[in-house]
């Protein structure tokens, strides 16, 4: 009965092994192929080494170095998690080549023991090599401030070392290993071990000019690991720049985007502007700016940067939790400015009411809050127009006569967090709508959203789909816009009509003038749509079997057809508020009308030591 037991756990027990994560990811297809081949070459080189077959290792060789080239990375990481790394990988193929040399001469041990003993100082000089490019990375790259446009003499920060001396550290350097491994085995037929050993010389030559260089610049480096003095250096700038005004963000490198709109907004006003980030990608991933930039990752570094108690104003372009630690700072005036006005949830999120004050583009913004009542208090609701539409032109070359055909921006959405907010028409409509328009006589211009695909697997197939459409098409110059360049508003400027979905690029585009086309994807009635979305109401409606597009480009085409034109001119108004005074002055005047109140508050609560006057 035992035994009867025992033999039906063995099975039970084999199904349970190749369950475990790290074996059943190493399974399938061309990845399971490509690592049985890697496995099977180093019990290969072996054999080979102990036969000894010497013609076969020196075949053997290179195709495990080629087998190990083209390791997917997530068989080489199961590998790793069976405790078969690299490391342990290459260290087999090494021992091998030692084993080849020791088997062909076997009267003569002292080429395989140098050998043997120039892997092992190899080994011993990557493991230095990389703690110290760890080390000094570290120091350059993970400061407890990272700064753009601040000149930090005091600090004396060196130069950061080449790139490549930083990144190629631990298995990358395990390739070295070829100086050694690849003569000895070329030539061990012929009895001349001593290639292997020059090549091992070589490897370990390249690594003590690698450690060499680092160690100086760690020794440069060393005080950048001083948290206080670093703090206490960028402090001290900061204080003396004395920043009137904070534009806050955190978020991921992919959403920094919101935050670069603001930049040229707030370059152009008077009261010194200082931009603080969170996370450190954020740093460069942010549009090129002349304003002062300091990036704090850890809170408490945040709470204890003495410079930020003389701000006056902090600009929220985001709702995020981090916030939290920006809206604690007292005497601050916090604003909400966000990063586009649209008729999607985000424009009028319950978050929202935890700021002082909220800032919208026309009396749109206000209407929505109020609809929504999220919490948003109508008294602090200011309407500060859209500073940075000053350069939306209301004309486009082919309406100068610079072009010989009409171009036709294609701008979706993102998916959104949650399907509940699924706006985007890129999944149901997407590359219908580009196959539509590829079948007229016009350029498109395709610029999706900078979070396309960021949740939706549909959404990075449709985005794929386009694109593959694009550059399959011939006889027209369209264009496929992934980058920061050219802006969306240089798009806007391109482009005699818009096809998008609700978001604030329809909003933005009425600033043009030009004729835009909204995409219906929940195919409402137009009315109730309008309705609903108050910045299409001077649109065209794209239904999703686009019936109506092929007559929206006719009409659009013949002179005087236009006949949203009329109510796209009662609705720029609406959404981003009167062309008078100019939108850059109201911006600046609201800042400093929220200046006044931040000081006329801190001296209600006792705080004017916080926030210095204007006349300081």
């Amino acid at each position: 009965m035992g035994g009867n037991n025992r033999g039906r756990r063995a099975p039970n027990a084999l199904v349970a092994l190749v369950r475990r994560p790290a074996l059943r990811s190493l399974a399938g297809g061309r990845r399971g192929a490509f690592t049985a081949l890697t496995l099977a070459s180093y019990p290969a080189l072996l054999a080979a080494a102990v036969w000894p077959l010497p013609a076969t290792f020196a075949v053997l060789v290179p195709l495990s170095y080629a087998a190990e080239a083209v390791l997917p990375g997530r068989a080489a990481g199961a590998l790793s998690r069976a405790h078969l790394g690299a490391t342990v990988r290459f260290l087999s193929r090494e021992t091998a080549a030692v084993v080849l040399l020791a088997r062909l001469a076997p009267g003569r041990p002292w080429w395989f023991a140098a050998l043997a003993a120039g892997l092992f100082l190899f080994h011993g000089l990557r493991a230095v090599q990389t703690w110290l490019a760890e080390h000094v990375d570290r120091r350059h790259n993970q400061m407890p401030v990272v700064t753009r446009n601040i000149d930090l003499p005091a600090l004396r920060i060196p130069p950061a070392p080449p790139r490549a001396l930083l990144t190629w550290r631990g298995a990358k350097l395990l390739h070295l290993d070829a100086l050694a491994v690849v003569p000895a085995a070329a030539t061990a037929p012929m009895g001349l071990g001593w290639t292997g050993v020059a090549g091992a010389v070589a490897a370990l030559m390249l690594e003590v000019t690698a450690v060499v260089a680092l160690l100086a610049h760690a020794r440069r480096a060393r005080h950048l690991g001083d948290r206080r003095r670093v703090l206490a250096a960028v402090d001290d700038w900061v204080a003396a720049y004395r920043p009137e005004v904070v534009m806050y963000f955190s978020g991921p490198a992919t959403a920094v985007y919101q935050a670069t709109m603001w930049l040229g907004t707030l370059e152009r006003i008077t009261p010194r502007t200082l931009v603080v980030l969170r996370e450190r990608p954020l740093a460069t991933a942010l549009g090129p700016t002349t304003l002062p930039v300091v990036c704090i990752p850890l809170s408490v570094d945040l709470m204890n940067f003495r410079a930020l108690d003389g701000v006056r104003v902090a600009l929220f372009p985001a709702n995020v939790g981090n916030n939290i630690h920006m809206l604690r700072v007292p005497g601050v005036r916090s604003v909400f400015i966000g990063h586009g006005d649209s008729d999607k949830e985000a424009s009028f999120n319950p978050y929202t009411k935890v700021y002082d004050e909220v800032w919208v583009a026309g009396p749109a913004g206000r209407d929505r809050y109020l609809r929504a009542q999220v919490g948003v208090r109508d008294e602090a609701i200011e309407e500060v127009g859209r500073p940075q539409l000053a350069g939306v032109l209301r004309t486009s070359p082919y309406a100068e006569g610079a072009a010989p055909y009409r171009t036709v921006l294609y701008a979706p959405t993102w998916e959104g967090w949650s399907d509940d907010l699924f706006h985007s028409s890129l999944v149901a409509m997407g590359p219908a709508i580009v196959r539509a328009l590829l079948d007229q006589p016009v350029r498109v211009i395709y610029k999706p959203h900078p979070l396309t695909g960021h949740r939706s697997p549909a959404a990075r197939a449709a985005h794929r789909k386009i694109m593959s459409l694009l550059h399959e098409s011939t006889g027209m110059p369209h264009l496929i816009v992934t980058g920061r360049e050219p802006s969306l508003y240089e798009c806007f400027n391109e482009a005699d009509v818009l096809v998008s979905d609700i978001s604030s690029v329809v909003s933005d585009f009425v600033a043009s003038g030009k004729p835009y086309v909204v995409a219906n994807v929940a195919d409402l009635p137009p009315d109730r749509f309008r309705e609903r979305y108050p910045a299409a109401g001077a649109a065209y409606l794209l239904g999703p079997d686009l019936a109506e597009l092929p007559g929206i480009l006719r009409s659009l085409g013949a002179p005087g057809e236009d006949e949203m034109a009329p109510a796209r001119r009662a609705l720029r108004a609406y959404l981003l508020g009167a062309d008078h005074p100019d939108p850059l002055a109201r911006f600046e005047e609201a800042v400093r009308r929220a200046a006044a109140r931040a000081e006329a508050r801190a001296r209600s609560l006792g705080l004017e030591a916080l926030v210095p006057s204007a006349r300081d």
